[in-house]
């Protein structure tokens, strides 16, 4: 389904211009479970093989287009739809947007989807509680169990994981250049450069 941004009959041309699809590759996974390393991982690894990108994260979208927003339920999913559509529109101008977000909703997750004419692939990046918890770079998670942060994703409020993920990455067994070199071979195999 393409989005309202969609610029029919120029999909084509940016493809041609930049020499490949546009794309998203949206990383949805708890706080600290490696997304926002692997999505700046694979934007640079991305560039040196020719491709024009661009990073979509979620602490950073929570500053800027985003920071009227909270973390109930109704504003999670305002700001999944408005990252969705950003997303969107960098893919239909032909660039690979990687994505970082919690995303914790299925439903929010597949509006995104909705919202992006070009291809949209889920990646989970799959760390469990215990080791999001011990890696907590921002000490995110001991505010949570102190009570200091209300609905915090795993702690106070839910993440429901994706069903089929296009490519699951399994960062709490796996080294992150493990992880980075399986998300860079699947985008390469799925946006190839043209010829």
């Amino acid at each position: 389904m393409a989005n309202s941004f969609s610029s029919t009959g120029l999909a084509s041309m940016d493809a041609a211009r930049v020499g490949h699809e546009g794309a998203v590759i949206w990383l949805t996974g708890l706080s600290a479970s490696g997304k926002s390393s692997l999505a700046n991982g694979l934007e640079r690894a991305l560039v040196r093989h020719g491709y024009a990108c661009y990073v979509l994260d979620g602490d950073t979208l929570r500053k800027s287009l985003n920071a009227d927003l909270g973390f109930s339920p109704s504003d999670r999913r305002e700001n999944i739809r408005r990252v969705g559509a950003v997303a969107g529109m960098f893919a239909d101008a032909g660039l690979v947007c990687i994505v970082a977000v919690i995303s914790p909703y299925r439903e929010d997750r597949a509006q995104a989807r909705r919202l992006c004419a070009q291809g949209f692939h889920e990646v989970h990046v799959a760390a469990d509680l215990q080791t999001c918890e011990a890696r907590d770079p921002k000490g995110l998670y001991q505010k949570a169990r102190a009570g200091e942060l209300a609905e915090f994703t795993g702690i106070s409020a839910p993440y429901e994981a994706p069903h089929r993920p296009q490519l699951y990455l399994d960062t709490a067994r796996e080294p992150f250049e493990v992880s980075l070199g399986l998300l860079l071979n699947y985008v390469l195999d799925r946006v190839p450069i043209s010829d």
